[in-house]
């Protein structure tokens, strides 16, 4: 049988916490390993994700942390969002994934740049049951993410969207699209524009869901736009300001893509340790063997570093400083570390590792997604060097 997390293992350093934070963590955390663990194979081979278990993140107020109570959310904190990006991820990272694209980038771009109107409109669905998107990346448009080629027609009262926008997170469940198309081409990024969209707009379809490595019960989509009407009240921000919508609601998705790879970590990390309790080899458990302890050690500083670099961010964010640098240098390390320490429990594993009878070998297939997406690992080297060279 698959080694579990030993009962008696003491949870993740906790110094950084107050009491409430520590009793969200706690509750999510058992959360995650009662109601999402036993289904967490099921959903990997078949790359759907349960609609009940999405449907208990709504109960449980996981889907608006941070949407104010008088629009239905919890009235939370980013580094609350984080917590509970991190404790899911930590059995399953794509429902981490989830409640990550929900919170830290939907659901905030609409608490900053929403008009009163929007928020209302909007901000108590996706509490309550409408679950988000964010449709920015396109076929020729990935680093580059302005290079977009989808375009929008003013007609007045309305707006007009044609293209087809790639790797969707969310889509095959989302009701709601924060949608980035370019309104004015000839101005370059300076016409890309942030629209409210919404699943039944006439012209708008969600397409061939992505057949993937990882995260395989996210779903991952294109969606395709064939004069898609999307009414004038539902641009967000100024016409031609996509641009700063896109990157500054990216800046906190990034931090919160590190506390996706954290928990992954650290999930990884917990099943090496199980199974080193219980594998014995040369009459003895391997965990007594010193190469294994040096093994484990060094997973457990990595996890622990990459966790301080994650809750730095989110905490400077919180505190409204400024933290470009900071998430960035959360997201690569805790990206690189992710990969490295679910390879090495596969090791520790042994041959049984690389079998999918045990959990470590789809961590190690979720992991890989971590230095691509959100901004890949040289990207994020680009903004800590910009930023240590005053640029």
């Amino acid at each position: 049988m698959p080694a579990q997390d030993s009962g008696d293992m003491p949870p993740p350093p906790l110094t950084a916490l107050t009491e409430d934070e520590r009793l969200f963590q706690t509750t999510v955390r058992k959360f995650a390993r009662e109601q999402i663990r036993p289904f967490v194979r099921e959903m990997d081979e078949a790359g759907i994700f349960r609609k009940d278990i999405i449907q208990q993140f709504f109960d449980m107020g996981l889907m608006g942390i941070e949407i104010p109570e008088e629009y239905g959310g919890q009235g939370g904190t980013f580094f609350q969002a984080i917590l509970a990006v991190e404790e899911l991820s930590a059995v399953d990272p794509s429902a981490g994934v989830i409640v990550d694209v929900q919170n830290t980038i939907c659901n905030n771009a609409l608490l900053r740049w929403a008009t009163p109107e929007q928020k209302s409109k909007y901000l108590p669905r996706l509490a309550g049951n409408m679950v988000a998107s964010y449709a920015l990346s396109e076929a020729g448009s990935g680093s580059d993410a302005f290079s977009m080629t989808t375009r929008a027609e003013d007609r007045g009262d309305h707006f007009l969207l044609n293209g087809r926008k790639l790797w969707i997170t969310n889509a095959a469940e989302a009701g709601f699209f924060l949608l980035f198309a370019n309104a004015n081409p000839e101005a370059g990024y300076k016409g890309v524009t942030a629209f409210l969209v919404e699943r039944d707009f006439p012209g708008f379809q969600v397409g061939k869901k992505e057949d993937k490595l990882g995260l395989r019960a996210s779903s991952t989509c294109e969606l395709l736009l064939d004069n898609c009407r999307v009414p004038r009240e539902n641009v967000m921000g100024d016409i031609g300001k996509g641009y700063k919508i896109a990157i500054e609601t990216l800046n906190e998705g990034r931090i919160a893509i590190g506390a996706q790879m954290v928990g992954l970590a650290r999930g990884a990390l917990d099943h090496a340790i199980a199974y080193a309790r219980e594998r014995k080899q040369f009459g003895r458990p391997i965990g007594e063997f010193q190469g294994v302890q040096f093994d484990l050690a060094k997973m457990a500083i990595q996890v622990e570093a990459a966790r301080l670099l994650v809750y730095n961010a989110a905490r400077l964010r919180d505190a409204g400083l400024p933290f470009l640098a900071e998430a960035a240098m959360a997201k690569y390390y805790s990206s690189e570390i992710a990969e490295q320490v679910a390879s090495k429990a596969i090791e520790v594993h042994g041959g049984v590792g690389i079998t999918r009878d045990y959990p470590v070998e789809k961590l190690y297939r979720d992991a890989k997604i971590g230095r691509i997406y959100e901004g890949t690992s040289n990207i994020q080297l680009v903004t800590i060097a910009k930023k240590l060279l005053g640029k």
